[in-house]
């Protein structure tokens, strides 16, 4: 379970530019969940998720994974638990490396290095069982430079590579705000697929209000760093676009827009 406890949150503290964006925020994700997060620009959606992965630090508050207090838990730590997905595609992936070899810096995430060699051969067929089922062709390009590779097929990779040692949450970054629509919902559905199987805990921050309605168990809206709608189980399945869109415009009207 992951907890966020009366969070504050200031960006450029001190100076005439000083703004509070999280002011005792609170959020609780329990183990199995998968959480849609909407909200306009601006309402704290990715800086709740830097705050989870350890990118950002806190003014005050705590934050707790699994009842442990990891608020001052380096980056590098979290990530052995955190698997976390981005919006740019390259950020999850070493552009001048071969799909082998990333494949095999994900295999040993959290690992210890020795001598051995970065690249077992042994391996390879391992990662091409796991490419297979993405049916992009990845599986027949093991020594082609991921750079070379469509944002779709680096964006599956990223997915793959992310989960491939064992994790418990999942953190998706407006991962299909960069593909193109038919590329999105092979990624979306590659996704569904990987949270359930795997049994992660997942928060996946989109603007496409239709992947929040038809995934996950769970919606969350965001506006001034404050959590304006908050619905699980029967009452997030029936929760509509409609549904968010009244809430977007009701905001709206409420801030002079």
């Amino acid at each position: 379970m992951l907890e966020l406890k009366n969070i504050y949150k200031y960006y450029n503290p001190g100076t005439v530019n000083e703004m509070c964006l999280f002011e005792n925020y609170n959020l609780t994700v329990k183990d199995g969940e998968f959480v849609s997060v909407v909200g306009s620009n601006g309402s704290g959606k990715t800086s709740m998720l830097n705050i989870i992965c350890g990118s950002i630090p806190v003014e005050d508050g705590k934050i707790l994974l699994d009842g442990k207090d990891i608020t001052n838990e380096k980056e590098y730590k979290r990530n052995r638990k955190i698997g976390r997905v981005y919006q740019n595609p390259a950020f999850g992936t070493c552009p001048s490396m071969t799909i082998l070899e990333n494949m095999s810096l994900a295999d040993h995430k959290g690992k210890c290095f020795g001598l051995q060699r970065g690249v077992s051969k042994k391996r390879a067929e391992y990662y091409r069982e796991l490419l297979k089922p993405l049916n992009l062709g990845l599986e027949d390009k093991m020594q082609v430079k991921v750079g070379s590779l469509s944002g779709g097929q680096r964006q599956a990779m990223a997915l793959l590579m992310s989960t491939m040692t064992p994790i418990e949450f999942l953190i998706l970054d407006e991962h299909t705000a960069a593909l193109d629509p038919k590329t999105a919902e092979i990624i979306m559905e590659l996704t569904g697929k990987i949270v359930k199987e795997k049994k992660l805990t997942a928060i996946m921050v989109t603007h496409n209000l239709r992947y929040a309605v038809e995934y996950g168990d769970r919606i969350l809206m965001m506006h001034q760093g404050q959590n304006v709608m908050d619905c699980g189980g029967a009452e997030k399945a029936a929760v509509s676009i409609d549904d968010i869109l009244a809430k977007f415009n009701e905001i709206s009207i409420e801030c002079g827009n």
